[in-house]
């Protein structure tokens, strides 16, 4: 018997008992269409902690005061206001796998632009600071030196704030009132997003740092040169680790920190915090497309349990074909036929079912959700491995029968 003919009689076998078969395949299909969907599931999450990666910048690290004591009551992280602007100048001076270390200072305040007011943070920064958080314009101008030490009042927005202070006109060259302040923009930046706490990145103000200080947040920070965080991006290609334990070494030694003493800073390797995330994000899509698989399982031994008592009604039917010529090989390759070809069918229904629920998913929802070629590949593969797998044994038990009893089977 040839192939053509065995696949021929085994979907005529099957077309025979449809419901039987479609009922067969309902485990297979269900197992392919969950794998597809767990893994675009996980797929969609790596992403957006990707992305996320990508919105903060990156090799980048951020310096922040630690805590401190009065009276005896240990306050909060940051109460300790002892970065400067000099110790980012050390940083980027003295550690060689440093790339730039920006110093900046935070608050919020109420922006007038015309008839439109919007509350936002304001950020003091230097230019560097743009360059740590890999973060472009879209249109205009970053500060000049000379406006960054001579504390100038001119202002970069962010697309949010762009957005609700003049809408769809153009911003730069337009003036903008912070804490009645009259400053002028000359840039606005590239989207951000959301950042990995689900904040608005865009929703801020860029001013020169020490127009910040001298003009908006007080003048006893413009004395001291007290900045409330320091961002340090790191060489592309340099250790993380060395870059950090050289930084935590050289403020120790600025803020003289005797040994055995807690250290006065807190220092955050974000690259590593999102990097433990995505990797926890991938264990849990390979768990989900685990669990998912449980399903192609159950397929399988359901059709294992419906190929043998298939076996076991055409008894008289395989005792007739091996009376007449057919050999136990034709036997063997026509039912594991039917058996990889329900698993083949049950798989690519799954498949569509499988992209559509993922699309499904990401509408009603919001998740995020990313298919892959590989894991459509993936589904088939395991869904025909299984009709292979289960299918073997009835096959088996069908080629062994011998004629003269398969002819005499009530």
């Amino acid at each position: 018997m040839n192939w053509q003919a065995t696949f021929r009689v085994a979907l005529n076998a099957l077309r025979v008992n449809m419901l039987r078969s479609m009922l067969t395949m309902l485990g297979i299909i269900i197992g392919v269409a969950a794998v597809i969907i767990m893994i675009a599931v996980g797929g969609g999450a790596q992403a957006r902690i990707q992305d996320q990666i990508k919105s903060l910048g990156s090799n980048l690290m951020i310096i922040m005061p630690g805590s401190t004591t009065a009276s005896g009551v240990r306050l909060g992280a940051g109460a300790n206001q002892n970065l400067t602007e000099d110790d980012a100048l050390a940083i980027a001076g003295e550690v060689p796998e440093v790339q730039v270390a920006a110093p900046t200072n935070r608050g919020s305040a109420q922006l007038i632009a015309g008839g439109s007011n919007w509350s936002t943070q304001v950020y003091g920064v230097t230019s560097d600071y743009f360059e740590a958080r890999d973060w472009p314009l879209e249109s205009g101008r970053l500060f000049e030196a000379t406006e960054i030490s001579g504390s100038g009042k001119v202002a970069i927005l962010g697309q949010t704030t762009a957005e609700k202070l003049f809408e769809d006109a153009d911003p730069i060259d337009q003036i903008v009132r912070i804490k009645n302040v009259p400053f002028t923009v000359i840039g606005v930046l590239a989207r951000k997003g959301q950042s990995m706490m689900g904040q608005d990145q865009d929703d801020v103000v860029m001013v020169p740092i020490s127009t910040a200080r001298n003009r908006l947040f007080g003048s006893a920070q413009g004395k001291l040169r007290r900045v409330g965080s320091i961002f340090v991006k790191v060489h592309q290609g340099a250790s993380m680790q060395d870059a950090e334990q050289s930084i935590r070494e050289l403020l120790r030694q600025r803020q003289r920190t005797q040994p055995g003493q807690d250290e006065q800073f807190t220092l955050r390797n974000l690259t590593e915090m999102l990097a433990t995330q995505e990797a926890a994000s991938r264990v849990m899509a390979i768990l989900l497309a685990a669990v998912a698989s449980v399903s192609l399982v159950v397929g399988g031994i359901g059709i294992m349990n419906i190929m043998l008592v298939s076996v076991t009604e055409r008894t008289r039917e395989i005792g007739l074909r091996m009376a007449v010529g057919a050999r136990s090989k034709d036997i063997l390759t026509q039912f594991l036929v039917e058996a990889i070809t329900l698993s083949l069918i049950g798989g690519f229904i799954g498949i569509v079912l499988g992209v559509a629920g993922s699309f499904l998913v990401a509408h009603f929802a919001g998740w995020t959700t990313r298919l892959s070629t590989e894991s459509i590949l993936l589904a088939v593969g395991f869904s025909a491995a299984i009709g292979i797998f289960f299918g073997y044994y009835p096959a088996r038990k069908a080629s062994r029968l011998l004629p003269i009893q398969a002819l005499r089977y009530e």
